[in-house]
């Protein structure tokens, strides 16, 4: 893969047989983030976990401290008055039934992260082909099927975010934009880590957390240290 000339100067920065400790890794990926938009700041963390067994899946969320510096359009399914809960709680979209042939056959996908009660998973379940293959189907563990619409909501939109295992067993989340100040993505950086060492399955024997890395949208990948996780 041909790399552009930014690329090719930001990746002399990095050490590629070093492993960094999290403050100093954050502080090389600001500096390497040099394209023209705010670059978000991403982690890509490789388990030891086989998802392909049922107690070894990850999939959780955490509330990072200081947000991911991104406006996310919340939809929530809901009925009676959690549609009046939900609007004041500052959804963008709310509705149920008479969204389905909006987004199955528009393709209307204007939203981030869909919120759902659970009397209305019936009615969303028929959109699981659409809304699954884009991670977007709503997730008890992820605290996306609930009642307390408000909380759920609230929590979104101060900077909630989702991790879960890809087909290769690694997770994939950001952490924020290059633009934040290195504390605050240090504090975000440590909120997930304590999430996802806490989230370990029991069933997984040997290392958990084989490597991390720290990217940001453009820019070349820093190796963080794994000892003290």
């Amino acid at each position: 893969m041909k790399h552009g000339k930014k690329y090719v100067e930001a990746a002399k920065l990095v050490d590629r047989t070093a492993v960094y400790e999290p403050g100093d890794a954050i502080a090389l990926v600001k500096k390497t983030a040099t394209a023209k938009f705010d670059e978000t700041v991403e982690v890509h963390i490789r388990t030891g976990c086989d998802g392909r067994h049922a107690e070894q899946q990850i999939r959780g969320a955490v509330v990072l401290p200081n947000g991911t510096g991104k406006t996310v359009k919340v939809l929530v399914f809901a009925k009676g008055d959690k549609v009046n809960e939900a609007e004041a709680a500052g959804a963008d979209y709310v509705g149920g039934e008479e969204l389905i042939p909006r987004i199955q056959k528009d393709g209307w996908l204007d939203f981030d992260v869909v919120v759902a009660t659970p009397d209305m998973m019936g009615v969303v379940g028929r959109l699981g082909k659409v809304l699954g293959p884009k991670g977007l189907m709503p997730n008890p563990k992820a605290g996306t099927v609930t009642m307390d619409v408000t909380k759920a909501v609230k929590d979104i939109k101060a900077g909630k975010i989702e991790y879960r295992l890809d087909k290769t067993n690694i997770i994939h989340v950001p952490v924020g934009k290059a633009s934040f100040t290195d504390e605050a993505l240090q504090e975000n950086f440590n909120a997930l880590m304590d999430a996802i060492t806490k989230a370990r399955p029991s069933a997984v024997k040997g290392q958990f957390l084989k490597s991390i890395t720290l990217t940001s949208t453009m820019g070349p990948g820093v190796k963080v240290n794994v000892a003290k996780f």
